[in-house]
């Protein structure tokens, strides 16, 4: 008897009511089901913000527009703080729903910061997802990494290589990030890319570089003594409860194409540093990870691009991309766990 797989539930939520969110969430929610039989959305947000009408009745049993309340009328490209609290009603919607079972795995589509901030629904600053989710779901320690697939052909690749770049500090400001840099936030941060490597992504011996963050990796001290006092001795500790980590590098060669096949991932000291060559390469298909959480979550790697918000140009392939990657992500998980 064969027996027959759970579907794998995701769930999207919307983001920025004024921004691309909505449209890109439902565009790809239905050509995402078209290829995936084994799937069943939940989209969050009011249903103003959908074309429910455009929804082919071979995919209304596996689409499921879950209605959630705007705060105040929408207007396209117009952000309007009123709609903070509708905003992080969905982010708690979805992640109350993973953490419970409900959902396999969340994607969220982008918010936008300032307005959280100006909604002021929070004693705190709003710094965006990753630290959002860390909170909801009780973790000290999450990493935000980015991820893509770089084609045949592109720096003369012979063969498909995924690209997948961690960061060690997120939304800091630069002039920060040195005095934040602490070995024991260091070494955590590659646990964790390791850990989730495995039982997220099912690879078995992941392939870890880390980079310095001075030039030339501190030219051995002239440049800055961060490699020499912090990093080395974090990437140290990992070797020896046997991760394969590599490191410091120093940042502008650490992203070699000859070792993409041979690499898993990296790990970037501050924002920038990681993310600025990955974006460049990544042909705007990226996807964000949130490693660390005790549930699945993946993103699109844009913003809200306000400027052409509502005039059913917006793109919504990283949105694609980053439902095919949670699929795959619960998949593994299920397989590692069995």
């Amino acid at each position: 008897m064969i027996q027959q797989l759970a579907p794998v539930k995701l769930v999207i939520s919307s983001g920025e009511p004024a921004g691309i969110g909505p449209e890109v969430s439902f565009s790809a929610a239905l050509a995402f089901l078209r290829e995936q039989a084994g799937a069943h959305i939940t989209l969050l947000g009011d249903l103003s913000m959908f074309q429910a009408s455009k929804i082919p009745a071979e995919l209304a049993n596996r689409l499921t527009l879950e209605s959630v309340a705007l705060s105040a009328p929408v207007l396209a490209g117009q952000l309007n703080p009123a709609n903070a609290q509708y905003v992080i009603n969905i982010l708690n919607i979805a992640t109350e729903g993973c953490l419970e079972g409900r959902f396999d795995a969340m994607i969220t589509a982008p918010l936008q910061k300032s307005v959280i901030n100006a909604g002021k629904i929070a004693s705190t600053l709003f710094t965006g997802h990753t630290e959002y989710l860390a909170q909801l779901c009780n973790k000290d320690h999450v990493v935000m990494m980015l991820c893509a697939s770089l084609p045949v052909g592109f720096l003369k690749l012979q063969q498909s290589n995924a690209l997948r770049v961690a960061l060690v500090t997120t939304h800091l400001p630069l002039k920060d990030v040195p005095a934040a840099l602490k070995q024991e936030q260091i070494l955590e941060t590659i646990q964790i890319v390791h850990h989730d490597l495995q039982k997220k992504f099912g690879i078995a011996r992941p392939v870890i570089r880390v980079a310095g963050v001075n030039p030339h990796a501190g030219e051995s001290g002239y440049l800055g003594r961060e490699e020499i006092e912090v990093i080395a001795p974090a990437i140290e500790a990992a070797k020896d409860l046997g991760i394969l980590v590599s490191g410091p590098y120093p940042g502008d060669t650490m992203f070699d194409a000859n070792t993409l096949n041979r690499v898993d991932a990296f790990i970037a000291m501050y924002h920038d540093q990681g993310l600025a060559p990955f974006k460049f390469v990544s042909f705007g298909g990226g996807v964000n990870v949130t490693l660390g959480l005790p549930i699945i979550r993946t993103s699109v790697d844009h913003g809200t691009a306000l400027e052409i918000a509502g005039k059913g140009v917006a793109d919504s392939s990283s949105m694609l991309e980053a439902l095919r990657l949670a699929y795959q992500l619960v998949v593994n998980s299920r397989n590692v766990n069995t």
